[in-house]
């Protein structure tokens, strides 16, 4: 009895390794050039302003493993650990088109329109279209910072042209299929 029943079981953990397998390959992921994954951002993120002095600028974010139904794609930056009592929100992209996989570091310029054509950017909470980079308070530890790129639902969010974080951040949850996430850190002694 314990034979066969080894027989009929080694063919069925066969196909669950290769649908584990097939799985893991086709997830959604986010990946970049500029940041890494539970590491510190260098100055090139860091805001210019707010007492800050960085240069302020938007890293390379690559995205893979699109998930099937995409019609378009968002990028949200946000910190929950600033000292607001609602986190910050540092670069909302809104109607990214699905043909578009990657954005080169810049891309979040609010003095260039270097964004994907067709994109809208949302204003961050320093009052700016486009990315505004890290600038925790000095002395006040780690913050981290979590770069998603959101497969929507739909090719088009109808938001107002004023629409504040919270409620881009609304629209973009209630239309996502699926997420990637890469948590960065900064702080500032």
């Amino acid at each position: 009895m314990k034979n066969i029943l080894i027989k009929l079981l080694s063919p069925l953990a066969v196909i669950a390794i290769g649908f584990s397998t097939t799985a893991y390959a086709d997830s959604f992921t986010l990946s970049s050039n500029d940041i890494k994954q539970g590491e510190l951002m260098s100055t090139n993120q860091e805001f210019n302003g707010f007492g800050c002095s960085g240069k302020d600028l938007s890293p390379h974010l690559k995205w893979s493993g699109v998930p099937e139904g995409t019609k378009s794609f968002a990028i949200t930056v946000y910190d929950p650990d600033a000292p607001t009592g609602s986190g910050w929100w540092h670069w909302q992209v809104v109607n990214i088109p699905k043909d578009i996989t990657e954005i080169s570091a810049g891309a979040g310029s609010t003095k260039q329109a270097l964004a994907p054509k067709g994109s809208r950017q949302i204003t961050n909470d320093y009052g700016q279209r486009g990315f505004g980079g890290a600038c925790p308070p000095s002395g006040h530890g780690v913050h981290h910072y979590r770069f998603t790129v959101h497969a929507l639902s739909v090719d088009n969010l109808a938001i107002p042209e004023d629409a504040s974080g919270a409620l881009a951040g609304y629209m973009i949850n209630a239309n996502t299929i699926e997420s990637a996430t890469l948590e960065s850190l900064y702080q500032r002694d």
